[in-house]
């Protein structure tokens, strides 16, 4: 117990003595003025930009296929129509049940994937299906351009819909043999098919034809899904999941007294996205222009559009400031046009990268993992923060190799990437990102209106001490 006294004894003495400083500052070390190190912040380096067409994309095989019909106020209209191969179920030959086979419903059903961009509120989709007149190979690398040919005077399918991409709903699932149920399945589009196309390429085709997955996609070719032009509202982009894509054939059978019912699968085999854009006035002269430099500038996914920035004049900062500058921080900050946010929201990503010596896509030092001043994905930025309405990107390293002539650009650019890549900085072109956006570009008329929305790059730099 004596102890316990003196040690609470001690506490409070040096509580009272630690209290009664009033300047908390003269705790701690000083430092010295002379080794103090105090940071420059430019934000009045210029940046120059462009708005020019991204290069063609590839839509064959990729794991988000766009469907789209989308009037844009701003872009103008672009449309996205998808050629599907049909397989036999197995994908190698397929004998017909037997007895007598009558079909109660075929439906090609279409897997959402995440990306809807556009109007899922007052627009009123209707899609159709018609038969391809050529047949998509394996062995072809397809783009955007391809122009399909189509047998469009037979509708095949058709099908009034919402934007409902996110919601679940019930169907029938069929059981041989059993009981049908009632199941719960992913956001999905339902297209029925028509019987008689079903029924002559499947349980009415020869046992040669049904005995080769090629003899069977020779004759029936394939399924071509578009968007109807007339519909009502301004459309928008769907992203389809093709993988998990197919065609469900509901048939009975009748064997004597015996009736059953069950189903079978078409799998929807290669396939690919055709895109086709009409630009609006205002963006049209955008990437007609020969300007040096646009106050506008306009990124679109689907492989549309994307932005070439440049930094003129950064070794002048190295000849202002002296060699012995080390660069701490350089930031691109990119602002969303006022307005353009309404009623679409800006594209929730976009990539910087730069072009090699050889002019070939590649990522900025910043976003290399076998570079020492790699940084992390969400660090090194893309991503449009709606508070701010502005979208960051820390450089440091490239730009430190700009005005050190390290490193050349070749060029330079912003785009729109696939969202769903969290590991790594994509910078291909793709089609699988539907989101566009409107930025205010690099303006260097401190009249403009604009002008304090400009995109610009904020560099902090300390002199060395020597």
């Amino acid at each position: 117990m004596k102890f316990f006294r003196l040690d609470l004894l001690t506490l409070l003495i040096s509580l009272f003595i630690l209290n009664s400083c009033t300047n908390q500052d003269k705790l701690g070390l000083a430092i010295d003025p002379s080794q103090q190190i105090d940071g420059t912040l430019i934000d009045t380096s210029t940046v120059l930009t462009k708005t020019v067409l991204e290069d063609s994309v590839v839509t064959s095989g990729i794991a988000k296929t766009p469907l789209a019909y989308f009037k844009d106020p701003v872009f103008g209209t672009s449309e996205s129509n998808i050629a599907a191969l049909l397989s036999l179920p197995g994908s190698a030959a397929y004998s017909l049940p037997s007895g007598t086979i009558t079909i109660d419903s075929a439906v090609l059903v279409l897997r959402y994937n995440d990306g809807f961009y556009g109007d899922s509120l007052t627009s009123k989709y209707k899609v159709n299906v018609y038969q391809l007149a050529e047949q998509p190979s394996a062995s072809t690398v397809y783009r955007g351009s391809k122009t399909w040919q189509v047998n469009t005077g037979t509708v095949l399918g058709t099908q009034t819909f919402n934007s409902r991409t996110h919601t679940k709903f019930k169907i029938t699932n069929i059981v041989s043999g059993a009981k049908d149920t009632l199941v719960s399945v992913p956001a999905q589009l339902r297209i029925k098919i028509n019987n008689n196309f079903i029924f002559n390429n499947l349980f009415g085709a020869s046992t040669a034809v049904l005995a080769s997955n090629n003899l069977f996609q020779n004759q029936v070719k394939g399924l071509y899904v578009t968007l109807d032009k007339n519909q009502t509202g301004a459309g928008g982009r769907f992203l389809v999941n093709l993988d998990s894509s197919k065609v469900d054939v509901y048939y009975k059978t009748v064997n004597g007294t015996t009736i059953d019912t069950a189903t079978v699968t078409l799998p929807l085999a290669n396939r690919a996205a055709e895109i086709k854009r009409t630009y609006s006035t205002t963006v049209q002269a955008a990437v007609n222009s020969t300007a040096s430099s646009q106050e506008t500038v306009y990124f679109e996914g689907l492989g549309g559009l994307r932005t070439k920035i440049s930094f003129p004049y950064l070794k002048n900062i190295i000849t202002a400031a002296g060699s012995d500058v080390v660069l701490n921080r350089a930031e691109l900050i990119v602002s969303a046009a006022t307005g353009t946010d309404i009623p679409y929201i800006p594209t929730p990503k976009l990539s910087l990268y730069r072009y090699d010596i050889a002019l070939q896509r590649t990522e900025v030092p910043d976003a290399t993992s076998t570079d020492p001043r790699y940084i992390a994905v969400n660090t090194f930025g893309g991503f449009y923060v709606k508070s701010l309405k502005e979208y960051h990107f820390i450089i440091t390293g490239y730009i430190s190799d700009l005005m050190r002539g390290k490193t050349v650009d070749y060029g330079t650019f912003i785009g729109p990437v696939d969202t769903t890549n969290t590991s790594s900085v994509d910078y291909a072109a793709t089609a699988q990102t539907a989101g566009r956006a409107v930025g205010i570009g690099g303006i260097t008329n401190k009249a403009s209106a604009n002008y304090p929305y400009r995109m610009r790059l904020n560099i902090i730099y300390t002199k060395a001490t020597k």
